[in-house]
């Protein structure tokens, strides 16, 4: 419904009253009923599942077509990454939200900052998820207010064709309202402890729930030693625990992520369950680290399994756990995808060690064998070194094919003295490109940083107290912070104003009219950054 569409249905309305309701304008009606677009979390994940779909059909026209995020861990952040988004490039498209469990439970527990151990009470992933659609709602409801402004300054101008223009923009106008793809770790439990979870995640907004294969309560990391994997069963209840849910809500088109952290996980809490030979437990099973026994070594209290004829004695380890076969990880990555894609799972996520396009294509490349248009997400993690690691590889590549590097000590390629030379302008040049040559050749449709934000609030907030603290005193916020933001244009330069002063003010016009008492009067401070 256009603007003025608005406009005309509340004025019938309001004509309606027989004069009772003649104190309320139908503009401001309309102005309010567009800042307000989104009434609850449902619509939000319907909207922007529609959104994802769009984008993975995209991507599967055209691999150039991948999304991109950055993990958030307070709604402030992601309001303010996507302001800078449509800032900088004019529009939303193609860019989500993360929502890390790691930052979760670092930052938002109420135990204080835990590890990545689904410690952390797991409503906080729910709560946090309908945190951020408030502040990206309340983003929308600054940049149309500002947009209602501009247009009555045009009307009292009598500027026919910049009212004209505004309101095109108000007809046309892009939400801050974007996709979120949101970490469920591995369920927080059994599948109905997962069902439940997902149906708050989803009530809040989300249309992209991330899951991981790993045992619920021996969770780590993606990237720390000591994951435990659960056979595909267990994992595929908890798939189904998920899409149950987005069905009873309605989001028909909600997207299941489904991790696998076999690539590094080498243990497993059990044996799966096997009726033949060759279905999906024996092939689970099949992976075991194994040593062929006869029926006289058995010793009170051992598990064995069966296979071709023969006894196989799993290794068992004295925490209960059973151990894979060394080398085994990219076999069972492979056929963890296979299995969750066949099984409802819409997008996939390989934990890797390391940022490596072809090893992450040679697994793609099997699994598009069987499946030829799965895709995944994939973790940029903070976790690897960038800079080192393809440093290395730039040397170790040039090494291999003859050239010179006598010029470079690999045990110190993390030197800033490399900055500017040939291997570390090579080095940058293919991080730069990582993005665009993992989603051709390695078919990951949405690149992510889970832990960005918490970076960038560290590395700030630590130059800022050397400044302020030290000699420069108050020029170290001046010049290093208000400075840079009048000069770049952030909106938050203005913080009254972000905070929803204004909007207050429009609003305290429409109840009070010329009665009204606003904050924005000409000794409002922030004046100084009109």
């Amino acid at each position: 419904m256009s603007y003025q569409d608005h406009i005309i249905e509340m004025g019938q309305l309001i004509k309606s009253k027989n004069g009772t309701w003649d104190g309320i304008a139908p503009e401001a009606v309309a102005r309010m009923r567009l800042q307000n677009r989104f009434k609850t979390g449902l619509e939000i994940a319907r909207y922007t599942a529609d959104i994802m779909r769009k984008d993975m059909a995209a991507y599967d026209a055209d691999p150039s077509d991948y999304t991109q995020s950055l993990g958030c861990w307070h709604g402030f952040i992601a309001q303010q990454q996507m302001i800078a988004i449509k800032k900088h490039f004019g529009s939303t498209k193609g860019r989500y939200i993360y929502l890390s469990g790691w930052m979760v439970a670092a930052l938002r527990s109420g135990f204080g900052p835990l590890p990545d151990q689904s410690m952390h009470e797991k409503t906080t992933v729910p709560a946090l998820i309908e945190e951020i659609y408030t502040f990206l709602k309340q983003a929308d409801a600054r940049e149309l207010g500002l947009l209602f402004r501009d247009l009555d300054t045009a009307r009292k101008a009598g500027d026919a064709a910049k009212e004209a223009e505004l309101i095109e923009a108000i007809d046309n106008y892009e939400t801050h309202v974007v996709p979120i793809v949101a970490d469920i770790d591995a369920g927080f439990g059994n599948a109905e402890a997962t069902y439940l979870l997902a149906k708050k995640m989803i009530e809040a907004g989300a249309c992209a729930i991330q899951i991981e294969n790993q045992v619920s309560d021996e969770k780590q990391c993606g990237h720390q030693d000591g994951k435990v994997t659960v056979p595909h069963e267990d994992f595929i209840q908890k798939l189904r625990a998920v899409r149950y849910a987005f069905l009873e809500l309605g989001v028909d088109n909600g997207i299941i992520v489904a991790r696998t952290d076999s690539l590094g996980a080498g243990l497993t809490k059990q044996i799966a369950f096997s009726q033949e030979p060759g279905d999906l437990g024996d092939q689970y099973n099949a992976f075991l680290d194994c040593e062929e026994i006869s029926p006289g070594q058995l010793k009170a209290g051992e598990v064995v399994i069966s296979r071709g004829g023969k006894l196989l004695r799993p290794k068992r380890l004295p925490s209960n756990l059973f151990q894979f076969k060394p080398g085994s990880g990219e076999d069972r990555v492979v056929l963890d995808c296979i299995t969750s894609l066949q099984n409802g799972a819409d997008i996939l996520w390989i934990e890797t060690e390391k940022p490596d396009v072809e090893q992450i294509a040679g697994m793609v490349d099997r699994i598009r064998a069987v499946i030829p248009n799965a895709k995944l997400a994939y973790n940029n993690s903070p976790s690897f070194n960038w800079t080192l690691k393809f440093r290395e590889k730039v040397y170790d590549l040039w090494a291999k094919e003859g050239k010179d590097v006598s010029a470079y000590d690999r045990d110190r390629l993390m030197s800033a003295d490399y900055d500017a030379t040939p291997l570390g302008v090579e080095a940058d040049s293919r991080i730069r490109s990582f993005q665009a040559d993992a989603a051709k050749r390695a078919g990951i449709f949405h690149h992510l940083i889970t832990l960005p934000t918490y970076h960038t609030a560290a590395l700030s907030t630590d130059n800022l107290s050397k400044e302020y603290f030290g000699d420069q005193g108050m020029l170290g916020y001046v010049l290093k912070v208000q400075r840079e933001e009048i000069r770049q244009g952030i909106a938050c330069v203005r913080h009254q104003n972000m905070s929803g002063s204004d909007i207050g003010d429009d609003h305290k016009e429409y109840f009070a009219g010329e009665a009204a008492l606003k904050a924005s009067g000409a000794q409002n401070t922030m004046n100084q950054f009109a």
